[in-house]
């Protein structure tokens, strides 16, 4: 893991003052850095029987789509306000450095569909933890959260107590 450590470029003060921001940009244009990073989100749920990936804007976007193009299975983005074209449902959060929602469309997950949620980064659990609030009221039988990146100081494993949680790289 630390060959994927090494290919995060580290950006102080981002987005915020006191803010170390951990950007996978770095890594994504790093092609073995990609497909090992992409492996080790995807393996832990390879014949677990998962029918959809839900990714969290926006870097989610990027490696859920991956993860569901390895496991075989369809991909569904969460989306800020507005940015959905059809019926939507809302969840609003709180993030390490402010606040937010997101949303899902209505129709996005079958009842009793097995989903995993992707996004790059664990931090505070705001945005996990309402990702995970869209998919289950909708019906989704929630098999896991995984994520690229935990920031283990900020815990946010204690938002989604009794969920699945995964990581590949813990700082």
């Amino acid at each position: 893991m630390d060959a994927l450590k090494s290919r995060i470029r580290s950006v102080p003060d981002f987005p915020k003052p006191g803010i170390l921001f951990y950007d996978i940009t770095t890594l994504l244009r790093d092609a073995e850095g990609f497909k090992a990073a992409i492996d080790a989100i995807a393996s832990p749920y390879a014949g677990q029987g998962i029918a959809l990936v839900v990714g969290i804007e926006s870097r989610g976007f990027i490696l859920g789509a991956a993860v569901a193009d390895r496991l075989g299975v369809g991909f569904c983005p969460i989306r800020k306000p507005g940015k959905l074209p059809a019926k939507t449902i809302k969840e609003s959060f709180n993030l390490e450095y402010g606040s937010d929602a997101i949303e899902i469309h209505a129709d996005a997950v079958d009842p009793g569909q097995k989903v995993l949620i992707v996004d790059d980064v664990l931090a505070t659990g705001g945005t996990a933890r309402a990702a995970a609030r869209l998919v289950k009221s909708l019906g989704g039988d929630l098999r896991g959260l995984a994520f690229l990146i935990e920031l283990e100081a900020l815990n946010g494993r204690k938002q989604l107590e009794g969920e699945r949680v995964y990581s590949v790289l813990k700082y």
